[in-house]
């Protein structure tokens, strides 16, 4: 079998909280389009108070290199990090998915995890939001799920504690071939999750 005949890889089930999306609009206002427009503000009020004449190719200026980026970024970011921020929970993995520009999956099996935590930053808790770390032993770092509300991060963590506990220490009555499957039935069975519902 030849690369191009390996199926793509579907996207993980879950989708995270739709609350996520305010979260990340006042993200970008406090941290990136708010900073911007409030230069452009400030640089047009500065040209109106002593440099008048600069003003018909100011304005064009700042609204090319500041305002409109600004704009944009706080419209865009939040709807494409949104629709790329997904999740999964499997029989043997946690499967993942982020990012609005460049898109990242990753699917960490449950015998790699060494920790599990919830972080809620100051704007998060506004909106009822936590995003959940999973750390695991690979080279490749942490796992990280953006968005979610407070009880489903909660319960989502419980699930992947339990599930790492149950991949480590497999029940000394089942057949060989479960106890010993590879790593790489991680990937063959994420599509069964083990937490229909929990998002």
């Amino acid at each position: 079998m030849s690369l191009s005949d390996v199926p793509g890889l579907r996207p993980p089930r879950h989708p995270v909280h739709p609350r996520a999306r305010t979260w990340w609009t006042a993200q970008a206002l406090v941290t990136v389009s708010g900073p911007m427009l409030l230069t452009a503000l400030a640089l047009g009020l500065l040209s109106v108070l002593f440099f008048a004449g600069a003003l018909p190719w100011l304005v064009p200026l700042l609204v090319v290199t500041l305002v409109a980026p600004a704009l944009a970024y706080a419209f865009l970011m939040p709807r494409r990090r949104y629709a790329g921020h997904a999740w999964e929970l499997g029989a043997h993995a946690v499967y993942a998915a982020d990012g609005w520009i460049w898109r990242r999956r990753r699917i960490t099996p449950l015998s790699q995890v060494q920790t599990v935590d919830t972080v809620r930053g100051p704007i998060q808790r506004r909106y009822g939001l936590a995003t959940l770390t999973v750390t695991t032993a690979s080279t490749a770092g942490e796992v990280r799920i953006a968005g979610l509300a407070d009880a489903d991060a909660e319960e989502l963590a419980r699930l992947i504690g339990r599930a790492t506990h149950t991949a480590r220490t497999p029940d000394a009555h089942a057949a060989p071939d479960a106890r010993t499957a590879p790593a790489s039935d991680a990937h063959a069975r994420v599509d069964r999750p083990g937490t229909e519902g929990v998002a």
